[in-house]
């Protein structure tokens, strides 16, 4: 399967583990077979499969937007708990094939690659991550998308225009609204260029740092049409709930038609390792709610989590791994129970 590197039954068993009597989601996740994506993504959905997991092991997108590297293994740092979680009545697991990772390893750039170089890395992994979600989408398929930087939220954009002949109605959990100049591509304009391109219709930023966004960025958002909800707002003033915020925000998604593009960016979650940890923000178990409420109340597209970097963790990568494995298999499984209980499922 071209740009992708497939998970396999040999990576299942190095991490799957068993206990007489248990049954854990690895043992009923669909992984995929053969060497053609269309027909293996078919094959899939035959067999029951709604979702797909996949995986964007890169750090260009952050480094090209003069923020840190290490977002290339949050992907296995998150399969390592997903797989071992325990198949039961709430969730078995059979609905989802782990699909494996996409393949960016020719494209990287090296540690001291100059900015144009990252930045035109970042362009070329767009295209890689338009051709597979583009036919993960068309195949009737939810991807989740995790790992990587925010950049890859143009590539999923343009997938949702390709596979529905629409833009997207998009909601971001994020202190950032990554909606910065189009100055050639990186983690903090993905969806400034889907604006440009056509794939974005609604765009409305859940807690926006209102002192991380320069007056410029703040504009450009206002002259787009997109909207927030501050951090200051709901979680420093109280000024609404959270709660509130949600029920408003899914209202105004469902009033567009749209598909929903569901994001976040694990910068938005105290002490979270990311390309831009933060002391200020948003509890882990908000966040999951977050993807539980728009995941039940909205048609969603995807889900996408991105810039959790295991080895930005004050206490070392393994401590890194530890917390960036289970906070993103609770967000997973807040998206997957979600939709499992959304009205008409």
């Amino acid at each position: 399967m071209q740009h992708l590197i497939p998970f396999t039954p040999q990576d299942m068993s190095g991490i799957l583990g068993q206990r007489p009597g248990e049954t854990r989601l690895g043992n009923h996740f669909l992984l995929p077979e053969g060497h053609d994506l269309g027909a293996c993504l078919a094959n899939a959905k035959s067999l029951g499969a709604r979702f797909v997991l996949l995986g964007a092991g890169e750090d260009a997108g952050p480094r090209a937007n003069l923020g840190r590297g290490g977002a290339t293994n949050a992907f296995e740092a998150c399969l390592k708990w997903l797989i071992n979680l325990q198949s039961n009545r709430f969730y078995r697991g059979n609905d989802c094939l782990l699909l494996g990772q996409l393949d960016f390893g020719d494209l990287l750039p090296g540690e001291d690659a100059e900015l144009d170089a990252l930045r035109q890395a970042v362009s070329l992994m767009d295209e890689r991550v338009i051709d597979v979600v583009s036919a993960i989408m068309a195949a009737g398929l939810e991807p989740i998308v995790i790992g990587g930087g925010h950049n890859n939220a143009f590539g999923l954009l343009m997938s949702v225009k390709n596979a529905f002949g629409r833009p997207a109605a998009a909601v971001n959990l994020d202190p950032h609204s990554d909606f910065r100049l189009r100055e050639g591509r990186h983690s903090g304009n993905g969806f400034s260029y889907a604006a440009a391109s056509g794939a974005l219709d609604f765009y409305h930023v859940l807690g926006l740092h209102e002192l991380k966004n320069s007056e410029a960025n703040l504009e450009q958002l206002e002259a787009f049409g997109g909207s927030w909800h501050s951090l200051q707002q709901i979680w420093v003033r109280g000024e609404l709930s959270l709660d509130e915020a949600l029920k408003s925000i899914s209202k105004n998604l469902r009033t567009t038609g749209l598909p929903v593009a569901l994001e976040l960016d694990l910068d938005a979650i105290a002490n979270m390792p990311s390309s831009a940890m933060t002391a200020a923000g948003v509890p882990l178990l908000d966040a999951a709610r977050y993807i539980s409420h728009i995941a039940r109340h909205c048609d969603c597209a995807y889900l996408h989590l991105a810039e959790a970097a295991p080895s930005c963790h004050e206490s070392g990568e393994n401590a890194g791994l530890r917390e960036v494995g289970q906070s993103l298999t609770e967000l997973v499984y807040a998206y997957l129970r979600g939709r499992q209980l959304a009205v008409g499922a």
